[in-house]
């Protein structure tokens, strides 16, 4: 059985080989400078969301102040990153589709089900970005409302992390899905199906993308990564019975 660390290994190795690599190039640049340009934004405002959300604190938890601080921080820290994935993966998203559709050819030997070309990629990988911003803002919303509720507040991190590591898989993996025809909510009921592969999976995304500039390096091999496990994982369970396979 396929594992996680594995997929992510070779699909690394894959995305640099002769005839995948041309295809790399451009979505790092593009991350790179989306990358420069938030870094400046938040080493200029990181200190002023801190300290607002420090001014929040009930003065009877004065107390725990050694211990609030620390868990604002990180809780700022995850929203940042997370933040950061959403817009960074929002642009390259016709990319990292164009590259799942060329692992896969590469990969199993048989392109995907729906060859739509470059041009209609990029258009439905926009599209398909939209849907998923609608299923994770609320949510995220939800997460950021409980990281002010006192007491509530401490576990923050750690839905910050479990929510993160969902989030990336459902991005991540949902490349090589829709570029099979699988309907988005299709895709999260066979993510569901696999919750462990899924959620490793998404776990080791996430701490890719705390790397800072090797994440830019990695991140395709990630996509890559995404077409081996929905090769081995994903592509075998059945489609929901009677359900549309609308985009």
């Amino acid at each position: 059985m396929l594992d996680a660390f594995t997929a992510l290994t070779r699909g690394t190795r894959l995305v640099y080989t002769r005839g995948l690599r041309r295809y790399v190039f451009l979505p790092i640049l593009v991350n790179l400078l989306v990358y420069a340009a938030m870094l400046a934004y938040v080493l200029t405002h990181f200190g002023g969301w801190l300290d607002s959300w420090m001014a929040m604190v009930p003065g009877w938890l004065d107390w725990l102040s050694w211990l609030i601080w620390p868990l604002f921080v990180v809780s700022l820290v995850l929203i940042v990153f997370f933040t950061f994935s959403l817009v960074t993966h929002l642009i390259a998203a016709p990319f990292y589709g164009f590259l799942a559709e060329k692992v896969e050819t590469v990969a199993t030997g048989r392109a995907p089900r729906d060859d739509r070309g470059l041009a209609k990629t990029a258009l439905d990988a926009l599209g398909r970005e939209m849907v998923k911003l609608a299923y994770i803002l609320p949510r995220m919303a939800v997460l950021f409302v409980i990281g002010w509720i006192p007491v509530l507040n401490l576990i923050s991190p750690l839905l910050w992390l479990a929510f993160s590591a969902w989030i990336m898989a459902i991005t991540y993996l949902d490349y090589p899905m829709d570029n099979n025809q699988v309907s988005f909510r299709d895709m999260r009921r066979r993510l569901s199906a696999r919750w462990w592969p899924t959620l490793t999976y998404g776990g080791w995304v996430t701490l890719i993308t705390w790397l800072p500039l090797a994440n830019l390096f990695l991140l395709p091999g990630a996509v890559a990564a995404s077409v081996l496990m929905w090769d081995r994982h994903y592509r075998p369970l059945a489609p929901v019975a009677g359900s549309s396979q609308a985009r």
